[in-house]
């Protein structure tokens, strides 16, 4: 209280300075802050993602070679042996044959026999009595391959039995070759052709001397046929 029981009176100086205000982000530096942390976050999200893929692999190899070591021991092979894989059953879209020589077959006089235990292809098509037999009309690209010992004279033909023409077979595709002396040499031949086939048409190969046929590899004399 001032003398006289009046208030003091304050002097307040008009020249004082205000307290400094805190200055504000600008928005530059606001988005570079977002920016920072939207990539903290991804490369947190990745290196999250890196490590669970790691763990499944390790889990999907890991537990194949366990089970493959103790299938070997079990069944008291080595362990070092290989392993066959199952192999995948993928069906053809179109009818299939893919035939080849074996030791397992016996040709009768010139018509050629093919294995049945060499894992052949038939896919909607027939083998009987040396035959390909087939099931689906349509055209096919029919093919055929021997192996022989060079001779004077040596044919290769596929034939074609069908029920449109009753009696002796057709000839489809024919090879001759001929050569001066015997050379007994070891020669091939190749025929292939496209051809209109009906149901239950019936194919097969014929050479002229079967004793001249190299048998040394399955794949050396091969038969087939597939729809195109």
């Amino acid at each position: 209280m001032a003398e006289d029981g009046y208030p003091s009176v304050y002097v307040v100086d008009s020249h004082a300075t205000l307290p400094p205000v805190p200055p504000k982000l600008s928005k530059g530096k606001r988005r570079a802050g977002v920016a920072q942390t939207l990539l903290f976050l991804l490369v947190s999200v990745a290196l999250c993602g890196m490590a669970i893929e790691a763990c499944f692999i390790y889990r999907l190899y890991k537990p194949e070679s366990a089970t493959s070591g103790s299938t070997s021991k079990l069944a008291g092979e080595d362990a070092t042996s290989p392993i066959k894989m199952p192999s995948l059953d993928i069906l053809p879209s179109k009818p299939v044959a893919h035939l080849t020589d074996g030791q397992d077959v016996v040709h009768e006089n010139q018509t050629m026999a093919w294995s049945m235990d060499a894992d052949p292809l038939l896919h909607e098509m027939d083998y009987k009595d040396r035959s390909l037999v087939i099931q689906k009309e349509g055209f096919y690209y029919v093919y055929s391959k021997v192996s022989f010992m060079d001779t004077n004279v040596f044919h290769h033909s596929v034939h074609l039995k069908t029920k449109l023409y009753i009696g002796k077979s057709i000839p489809l595709l024919k090879s001759r070759k001929y050569s001066e002396g015997s050379s007994n040499i070891r020669s091939n031949s190749y025929l292939g052709g496209v051809f209109h086939l009906y149901k239950d048409d019936a194919l097969f190969v014929k050479v002229s001397n079967i004793s001249k046929i190299v048998r040394h590899k399955s794949f050396e004399n091969v038969f087939g046929a597939y729809m195109i």
